[in-house]
Order: C-alpha cells, then sequence, then structure tokens
C-alpha cells in the first residue's frame, strides 16, 4: 500500500474483509510515523518511508497507490520498472497527457494496470448497468451524475498543482465514468460544454461546476460537482432511456434514519455532525463499491482478463475532464481530444423513431380515464400529426 491516509484505510478495512484470502505485507508512507501506526492498525509485518522498497518488496505482487494526485505517476513509473502490479485510485492523472504515460508505461512493461474507481462497483450501478444492457429502458438518451459535499479531507487537494484542479478532478472523474458505463464505454465522447466557479473557498481551483458531454451516438450525460454542499455527501445518478428511467441515491439518503445528541462518534464519510437526524450507512465500503471494485481487480489478474476499470478507462476520463476545464474557460463546446480510441468508431445516429405501422411513426400511447388508448401518430410520407382513440 502507497499511502496511510483517509482513502488507504478505506481499501485496507475492504481488503482485510471480502475475499479473505487477500491481505496487505506493506505500506508506505513518507512519512514514518504514519506508517507505523497504519500498520499497527492493519496487523502488518513491515512498513516503511522509503516507495522503492516497499515496491520492490519481494512478497509484494500488487502496488496499491492511494497517493495525492501529483505522485501517481512517479510510483507508476516505479511499478513498471519493477515489474508489479499496479492498482491506481481516481484520478488516474491531473491531465490526459499524464494518464496517457502511465497507461504507456503498464502496457509496455506488460503488468496489470487496474484504475480504481469504486462508485463504478456499486450494488446500485452495477444493477442498473446490467438491467440498462438487458434492454429494460431501451436506447439510453441522457444520463446525470451529482456529487457533492463539503470538500475533501487532505490539505493537497485543495492545492491546485498537486491535485490538478477542484471539484472537476476529485468528483468529476467519478460522475463522468458512472456516465461513461450508463450510456455504453464503446461510445465515443465527442465534446464537453461546463460552467465552473469559485464561490465559496479561497482556493486556485474551483469548487463547483456543472457539465454537459455528448457522445457519437447522441446521448448526453451531464454530472453536477461541488465542495460547498452542507449536510454530508450527496451521491445521486439518473438515466433516462426511451423504455425507462431509472434514479439511484447512492448515500446521502441510506433509509437508515437516527437521532442522536452528539454523545457518538463517526456517522458516515462527509457527514458535517454527530448530532440531529443522521443517515448512517450500514456497510459503508460496500455501499461505495469497494469490495466488489478489488475482487473484480484481483480476479481479473488471476485470470489474466481485463478489469471493469484499466487504466485505459482512467486516460479517457481525464481527456473528457481536460475538455471540461477548457469549456469552463472559453464557454464553448470543446472537443475531447482521445490520441488512442479503442471503441466503436462509427456510432448509430441518435435519430430514431418508432414505427406505429408501414403509414405512421408513433409519437406517443397513453390510457385515458375512461379506458380508451390514445395514439398520437405522424405520417411517414406527409409529417401530418393526428390522433387516434382505441376502445
Amino acid at each position: 500500500m502507497l499511502g496511510s491516509g483517509f482513502i488507504a484505510r478505506f481499501y485496507a478495512s475492504s481488503l482485510h474483509a471480502q475475499r479473505r484470502k487477500d491481505s496487505i505485507c506493506t505500506v508506505y508512507s513518507r512519512n514514518i510515523r504514519n506508517a507505523k501506526r497504519f500498520a499497527d492498525d492493519y496487523h502488518l509485518p513491515h512498513f516503511t518511508d522509503d516507495m522503492e522498497l516497499a515496491i520492490s518488496h519481494p512478497d509484494v505482487e500488487v502496488v496499491l497507490i492511494s497517493l495525492p494526485n501529483h505522485l501517481h505517476e512517479m510510483a507508476v513509473e516505479a511499478c513498471a520498472r519493477a515489474k508489479k502490479h499496479v492498482l491506481c485510485t481516481k484520478p488516474l492523472g491531473r491531465t490526459a497527457a499524464e494518464a496517457k504515460k502511465m497507461l504507456q508505461m503498464v502496457e509496455d512493461s506488460g503488468i496489470f494496470g487496474g484504475y480504481l474507481e469504486d462508485l463504478c462497483y456499486t450494488p446500485k450501478f452495477l444493477k442498473s448497468v446490467e438491467s440498462i444492457q438487458s434492454g429494460a429502458i431501451g436506447r439510453v438518451l441522457w444520463t446525470k451524475s451529482r456529487e457533492a459535499h463539503p470538500g475533501p479531507h487532505s490539505d493537497w487537494f485543495w492545492d491546485k498543482e498537486k491535485s490538478g484542479g477542484g471539484a472537476i478532478i476529485d468528483l468529476g472523474c467519478h460522475c463522468v465514468e458512472i456516465g461513461r458505463g450508463f450510456i455504453g464505454k464503446n461510445i465515443r465522447p465527442v465534446e464537453v460544454m461546463c460552467w465552473s466557479a469559485t464561490q465559496v473557498h479561497p482556493i486556485e481551483a474551483e469548487d463547483h461546476a456543472i457539465g454537459l458531454v455528448k457522445y457519437a451516438n447522441g446521448a448526453i450525460s451531464q454530472f453536477e460537482v461541488s465542495w460547498n454542499f452542507r449536510g454530508g455527501m450527496d451521491l445521486r445518478d439518473e438515466v433516462m432511456g426511451t423504455e425507462g428511467t431509472i434514479w439511484i441515491n447512492g448515500f446521502l439518503r441510506t433509509g437508515f434514519e437516527m437521532f442522536s445528541t452528539g454523545k457518538g462518534g463517526y456517522v458516515a464519510e462527509k457527514a458535517e455532525s454527530n448530532s440531529g437526524w443522521l443517515f448512517p450507512v450500514g456497510d459503508e465500503a460496500h455501499e461505495l463499491g469497494y469490495p466488489n471494485m478489488f475482487t473484480d481487480m484481483f480476479e481479473a489478474i488471476e485470470t489474466g482478463r481485463k478489469p471493469l476499470e484499466s487504466f485505459y478507462d482512467g486516460y479517457i476520463v481525464n481527456a473528457i475532464l481536460d475538455a471540461a476545464f477548457l469549456s469552463a474557460s472559453t464557454k464553448n463546446w470543446e472537443p475531447v481530444v482521445i490520441d488512442d480510441w479503442r471503441g466503436d468508431e462509427i456510432a448509430e445516429s441518435g435519430e430514431k423513431f418508432t414505427s406505429y405501422n408501414e403509414q405512421y411513426y408513433l409519437i406517443k400511447e397513453e390510457i385515458l380515464p375512461n379506458g380508451d388508448i390514445s395514439l398520437i401518430l405522424k405520417d411517414k410520407k406527409t409529417g401530418e400529426i393526428v390522433k387516434q382513440n382505441r376502445k
């Protein structure tokens, strides 16, 4: 484990609880006291403040990068030199160029590169994607993913140079990949329109942003991200299809409600208070996707298959976010620049209409209060719109 902070602890708790055959053998931290505390807490046999030593340890088969964003590239390079499989926390890079270098390092060295995008492994997301792929909601037209909370835990994330941005790089990476998952990761993202602002915090980066990602098949994916939301962590997703709709509330309202005067301790990630009406999470790591994510990663390594989230996915996410940052500056739609696109080159048109019969397209069908079926139809040749009622 490279890193001993907040996300490293989530990862460690998940790793030691899920498959029951994976374990962390050593932890690296730039602060040796933090490394020792982490090792003591998780009963690890080794700890160090030397990254190279941790990676090259003979018992290490896979390296988990849980470091600040500006250290990802250096850590991946060290893993590539040591020929050790690597899993990297989100975002993969601060920019697409940085992510592309890491992807190239992994592929050139022949090691496994897994992108730790946990929110694409939540039970609700996986079930939703399965439903979409089975055709349950028809053709996906529009998606929306929202993540908002009072801001990150670590000081480095508020530093634009170290993090690569603000709420867009921190939360937008989740939302963009969720949208790709719903629409289909083989469909090329083509352009982005984004608004961002620094509304509350005295930082150089944005603390609030809204963006639209347009895909080659006509689908639109919307992301909403903020470090200014008060009241916990708001994770919500929506999908609109030609035959149905999906709504997901991922975290804030969990179905578990509790009132407290404040005598207790930790409630949930990003919870701002431990008093009043609270919304605890029964199994926080599972609700956030960590156990499913690591099971997929390690089974992929063992069987030689690709994981659901790879370094290539991390690169595409960074390419979309690059366009978002540029659009926020220019106020224009900006193209998504992808040097190495591996999906479909030609997407089906988004202009698909339902035929009612040889003469008409079906615009709308509904049951009226009297039990009749109302049909709104359009003549394919003349364009005339007519209404027909059936008993």
